[in-house]
């Protein structure tokens, strides 16, 4: 007989913890539960495991699910936690994101010791990022720039960064404030100037579709709106790239009943950008995504995606 309630799969990094003890948190809020009717099970990654070379070149945004949803539909696990951007946009049959929490702040943070702004780093500065989308925005703004591939969990970025490694980097607002961190920020970057990663900020909860027991635990701390502007952006990447091969930015906003999705794409050395916006109603999300997906790769052209 399972002695737990709940059992809650998540990476092992700080970061991902305290997304996992969010979770947590909300649920034994909104049910009455005790902290010991769950348990934080951690799952270590293809994605964590692997540390010398970009994922791009190794499979993708899935090396930081397979194991965790592995271990979802063998019955090992009866939910995981996920930080959106993460997430593949096909998930393996039988399984789907219940529940978004509330999302948190979509840009990005610069951090360095030697400038305030990305635009006022000096000449020839060397910036550190693992993500193609900041690698090709920070050339696309500053071509003289060197930027580097930069792996490791929040603290170990920031660890580099103090020794001297890079001059500055990027990282996202949202998990330096869920870490306590946000005063290593030296200044945020507007979306508008920086389109987030797609589900940048938003924490996602994974089930199997049968389990309707778990499913109606979740059901209770499912926030609508992130929920809609997923759809859109999700919807938005799988017509683009569901992997993290492509420099893509994708944001969707709520404003009453009305959603925009903002979306780029870029050669990842910066060189060329192409952008879309659409708008319509929010229970038109996924069309809207769909969309502005189908709009973005008409401009790109056939061979921007693959040259």
């Amino acid at each position: 007989m399972q002695s737990t309630l709940l059992r809650i799969g998540t990476r092992g990094s700080q970061l991902a913890l305290a997304q996992a003890h969010e979770t947590r948190d909300r649920l034994m809020a909104a049910h009455g539960l005790p902290e010991d009717a769950f348990e934080i099970v951690v799952v270590k990654t293809s994605g964590d495991q692997i540390q010398d070379r970009p994922l791009s070149e190794v499979g993708g945004k899935g090396l930081f699910t397979k194991e965790i949803e592995d271990m979802l539909l063998d019955g090992s696990l009866d939910l995981a936690v996920h930080s959106s951007k993460d997430m593949p946009t096909v998930l393996p049959a039988g399984l789907d994101i219940t529940a978004f929490l509330p999302r948190e702040d979509v840009r990005d943070a610069f951090i360095s010791p030697k400038a305030k702004t990305l635009r006022d780093l000096p000449h020839g500065a060397v910036v550190g990022s693992s993500s193609l989308r900041r690698q090709a925005m920070v050339k696309r703004l500053r071509p003289d720039i060197d930027v580097v591939m930069y792996r490791g969990n929040v603290q170990t970025r920031l660890r580099k960064l103090d020794e001297g490694v890079v001059d500055a980097t990027l990282l996202a607002h949202a998990g330096l404030k869920r870490l306590g961190l946000g005063d290593v920020v030296t200044s945020v970057i507007e979306a508008d100037d920086f389109v987030p990663a797609v589900g940048q900020g938003a924490i996602c909860l994974e089930s199997r579709l049968d389990d309707e027991k778990t499913n109606g635990l979740l059901s209770a701390i499912n926030d609508p709106e992130t929920r809609v502007r997923l759809e859109a952006e999700r919807a938005f990447l799988g017509v683009l790239d569901g992997t993290c091969r492509t420099p893509i930015g994708g944001l969707a906003t709520v404003d009453g009943d009305t959603l925009t999705l903002k979306g780029v794409i870029l050669k990842p050395d910066g060189s060329q950008m192409h952008e879309v916006e659409h708008s319509g109603s929010v229970q038109d999300a996924e069309a809207i995504g769909l969309a502005a997906g189908e709009e973005l790769k008409s401009k790109a052209g056939p061979n921007f995606l693959t040259s």
